[in-house]
């Protein structure tokens, strides 16, 4: 198209003058070809004026030429084009990547983010509205068992350093401060334990206002709706001493924690005839609460199968009675109706390999 335009009065022009008046056709005028009447160009060395023949096939290989030199010059802007666009998209996509990995370790360590604000743990359910727990994570846990493995261990101080203080069921702090410490942040209860708090309820509730506490159970006796008699007892609380904090444990939490047994041990906590211990409630609960944290007092799966280990009580607040290694054999080897502390400290064992866990007193690392 383009030399049609720019050749056509060159092309006429010799056409004119290749075709003398009274002549026939030219040697250079139209022929068919394909059925079509097409222009047709003197045979050269016949035309009159060779240099306007060469002028008009300069023109016609030119066009040509400026064709394919076009293509060529848009396949390359077209290629420069894509490779921009691809590059400032990684760039862009990548960009948060490089900060983090290149800005990260030149940054002050208070100018990163920190602990974030409170969070809500829907799987604990206030008494008597029913809201969700509200409140910041911790950095650090101290959870304290209940064991007799935390005599003489004189870590009391170490234990009020954490940030929470975590503990079990009714294991008292007074008189036993050297070794557990005394701060409570937050308590777990076993249902079946809360009428042991009310024998002394002017320090669990009235002087440790500031303990949260959080009551796990299952059954009739924890039941909202029905008004079971263990919440019953839980309500008259919060109205005895207004601004307790008294969570349970939701039916869906309760669920939660039996399926996290089965993943973990293959087996069905009902069908074995399993009770999970407080302790199995305290871990979970930590786990979602704290960035770090320390056991204290919890011996390891294999500890009690182990020759001249010590010989120490089921509670440290129950000198003389039952001997803890005793006491966990003997439960893990019933049929029915028994904790099994040896097998949940299997796999609170594992945990502390994918999560910040240590052990204390005693101490042990996981294999």
């Amino acid at each position: 198209r383009v030399c049609g335009a720019a050749c056509a009065p060159g092309l006429q022009l010799s056409a004119r003058l290749a075709r003398p008046a009274g002549h026939g056709a030219p040697s250079g005028g139209t022929r068919a070809v394909g059925g079509v009447s097409q222009l047709a160009l003197p045979v050269p060395g016949s035309h009159p004026f060779p240099a306007l023949e060469t002028a008009a096939l300069s023109l016609l290989s030119g066009s040509d030429s400026m064709k394919a030199q076009g293509r060529f010059l848009l396949i390359i802007l077209c290629s420069l084009g894509f490779s921009a666009a691809y590059i400032l998209l990684c760039c862009w996509a990548y960009l948060p990547f490089c900060l983090i990995s290149c800005l990260g370790p030149h940054l002050a360590t208070n100018s990163r983010p920190t602990v974030p604000g409170p969070l809500h743990f829907s799987g604990y359910s206030r008494v008597p509205d029913g809201k969700p727990l509200v409140r910041g994570p911790c950095r650090s846990c101290a959870v304290v068992s209940s064991s007799g493995q935390m005599l003489g261990s004189g870590l009391g101080t170490q234990i009020d350093g954490a940030e929470c203080v975590l503990r079990m069921n009714q294991a008292p702090t007074v008189g036993f401060e050297v070794d557990v410490g005394q701060r409570s942040t937050l308590r777990v209860i076993s249902h079946t334990t809360v009428p042991l708090l009310l024998r002394n309820y002017s320090h669990y509730f009235q002087q440790a206002r500031d303990t949260l506490y959080v009551v796990w159970g299952q059954g009739k006796n924890m039941d909202r709706a029905l008004g079971g008699r263990t919440y019953r007892t839980l309500l008259q609380l919060t109205r005895m001493y207004p601004g307790l904090q008294v969570y349970t444990f939701t039916e869906r939490m309760m669920a939660y924690c039996d399926q996290v047994f089965q993943d973990e041990t293959g087996k069905n906590r009902r069908q074995s005839g399993s009770f999970l211990s407080t302790g199995w409630f305290t871990m979970i609960l930590a786990l979602e609460l704290c960035e770090e944290i320390v056991v204290y007092g919890m011996v390891s799966d294999g500890y009690c199968r182990e020759k001249n280990h010590p010989s120490v009580p089921y509670h440290y607040f129950e000198k003389g009675r039952l001997d803890e290694c005793q006491m966990y054999l003997a439960h893990e080897r019933a049929p029915r109706s028994a904790h099994r502390f040896i097998t949940e400290k299997a796999v609170f064992s594992r945990w502390a390999k994918r999560r910040p866990i240590m052990f204390a007193h005693p101490s042990w690392r996981t294999q």
